[in-house]
C-alpha cells in the first residue's frame, strides 16, 4: 500500500498522517472484506499533483489485484479523464448525462456538462487582456426546497432552457452507443 514502517503506523491517529498516508490508509481498510465494488468519495482532494498521482495509482492497483470495481466521485475532470472507463455525470442528485470518457469529455451534450467544461483553467490568455478567463456557470444552485420537484434543476442556470423544463424532469434519451442525455433539448 505504500505505508513506511507499517508496524509503527498501527498506532498512530490520523492526525498524525499526511493526507496522503490517511487515503492509503482508507483503501487498506476497504480492502480488508475483499469487496466487489469500491466507492471512492474524492479520494485526490487535497493532495498535491504528486500526492494525487500515487494515490491513483494505487486505486488502479488494487482494481488490478482483487478485480473490484472503482466508483469514483470527483468533480476533477482531470481524475476522470485518467481513471475512469465510463462517466456519470450530475447536477442536484440527479444524473444528467452518462457515456464514455471520450464521449463525456470531447462531446458533452447536456448543457451542464458542457458549462463544467467551460469551467476548466486553461493556459490560453485572451487576446484583448491578457489574462486567463476563467469561465462560470451563472446563477445559483436550487434550495432544498426547490431540489426533487418534478422539473429539470438546471433550468434557472441553462442557456438552452425551455418551457418544458420547467413542467417536468426531462427522461434520459440515448444519443448515440453507450451516450444518454436526461435533457429536453433531445426528447
Amino acid at each position: 500500500m505504500g505505508i513506511p514502517s507499517p508496524e509503527k503506523r498501527m498506532h498512530d491517529y490520523s492526525f498524525q498522517m499526511s493526507g496522503g498516508m490517511r487515503q492509503r490508509v482508507m483503501i487498506a481498510m476497504s480492502l480488508c472484506l475483499d469487496p466487489d465494488i469500491l466507492i471512492a468519495d474524492e479520494p485526490t482532494t487535497a493532495l498535491d499533483v504528486t500526492v494525487q498521482a500515487q494515490i491513483l495509482d494505487l486505486l488502479r492497483e488494487m482494481q488490478d489485484r482483487v478485480g473490484a470495481s472503482i466508483i469514483m466521485i470527483t468533480h476533477d475532470l482531470g481524475v476522470v479523464a485518467e481513471v475512469s472507463d465510463k462517466v456519470a455525470v450530475m447536477y442536484a442528485g440527479r444524473k444528467v448525462e452518462e457515456g464514455s470518457v471520450e464521449q463525456i469529455l470531447f462531446n458533452p451534450q447536456h448543457p451542464y456538462t458542457k458549462a463544467l467544461k467551460g469551467c476548466i483553467p486553461h493556459l490560453q490568455r485572451t487576446p484583448a487582456s491578457g489574462r486567463h478567463r476563467l469561465h462560470e456557470i451563472p446563477g445559483m444552485v436550487l434550495g432544498m426546497a426547490e431540489l426533487g420537484k418534478d422539473r429539470c434543476s438546471f433550468y434557472e442556470r441553462c442557456p438552452c432552457g425551455k418551457p418544458e423544463c420547467m413542467e417536468h424532469n426531462p427522461p434520459a434519451k440515448a444519443i448515440d452507443a453507450g451516450h444518454e442525455v436526461a435533457c429536453w433539448l433531445y426528447s
